[in-house]
């Protein structure tokens, strides 16, 4: 029987049904205007905040250890806008995954253009340094559509969730690197002239990785930017994607690029990486994905920040 024969029937399985469904709704979703959407995704947001606990308490939590300065009724009224950002959140990936090339171009616009364009005219190798923001898989998926782009991306335990995770990314020829394949696959491609949309802000355990300052808070980091740098000779674009008020569309945002990066010091390059996520960070703090364990690996002997 051939693999995609077995692959369909697996995934007619009974305990797939639930999973399918959702999907069917998402996609019915995705013909919805976008101020809907955002209606939607909105009071979906508050529903999840009063309602689960467990995620409430590491957004808190990671807000608190970012921002101690702030009063506290400051840090929980970004926790409440981070929830609705993040209800949008899901109805955005639903137009990244399934609304045509034409829709997504009226949706989206850019600011800071000339730094990716004129890195293009260059010829420039590239690396689009992105933070976890809610509308992130929209802003990889649109860039796809333009010219070549390649991501790493971390296997989902349900296999519908992954086969379609898998497909909505490439649908515009995107190529997607499992992250247990390594960076030689990644350095191949960036010097064949393909950008690498490069997502390091989420927590990497110990391996690979230095405890530098993120807000402030030590925090495993991985290293691999500066080593891509210097192997690949590339220009490190600051790009993130941001969620426009009130269904209006969405901003996808290039800084300049990094000035004297690499510095030969992994160290000292990982900091650098962390103090331009925090900049765009400041620039919209409601749709940084404050839901992730980003400070779940801690240095040796500190006990952990949740509970």
């Amino acid at each position: 029987m051939r693999k995609s024969t077995k692959q369909r029937l697996l995934l007619s399985h009974p305990r797939y049904w639930p999973s399918w469904i959702g999907l069917f709704c998402l996609r019915c979703a995705s013909f919805l205007p976008l101020p809907i959407l955002w209606l939607l995704g909105s009071g979906l947001g508050q529903t999840l905040y009063c309602l689960h606990r467990e995620r409430r308490t590491i957004v808190s939590v990671n807000i608190e250890k970012c921002f101690p300065h702030w009063p506290e009724k400051a840090r929980r009224r970004l926790a409440k806008q981070h929830f609705r950002a993040l209800g949008q959140g899901l109805f955005d990936t639903t137009l990244a995954w399934w609304a045509p090339a034409k829709r997504l171009q009226r949706l989206v616009r850019f600011v800071g253009r000339e730094h990716y364009d004129q890195a293009l005219a260059r010829g420039d190798q590239i690396i689009l340094l992105v933070s976890h923001c809610v509308a992130v898989e929209l802003g990889g998926i649109y860039l796809s559509r333009e010219r070549p782009v390649i991501d790493m991306y971390k296997r989902a335990k349900n296999r519908l969730f992954d086969s379609m995770f898998y497909l909505a990314r490439t649908r515009f020829g995107a190529r997607l690197v499992e992250q247990g394949e390594g960076l030689r696959p990644i350095i191949a491609a960036i010097k064949q002239g393909v950008v690498f949309y490069y997502l390091p802000d989420q927590d990497p355990g110990r391996r690979n990785s230095v405890f530098v300052p993120f807000f402030g808070v030590p925090t495993a980091t991985l290293t691999a930017l500066g080593r891509l740098a210097k192997l690949t000779k590339s220009a490190i674009i600051p790009c993130y994607t941001r969620q426009l008020a009130y269904g209006r569309g969405y901003e996808i945002i290039f800084k300049p690029p990094l000035t004297n990066f690499p510095s030969g010091d992994l160290t000292h390059d990982a900091e650098r990486m962390n103090q331009e996520i925090e900049k765009g960070v400041l620039e919209m703090p409601e749709q940084y994905f404050w839901v992730h364990r980003r400070f779940k690996t801690r240095p040796a002997g500190e006990a952990s920040f949740y509970p």
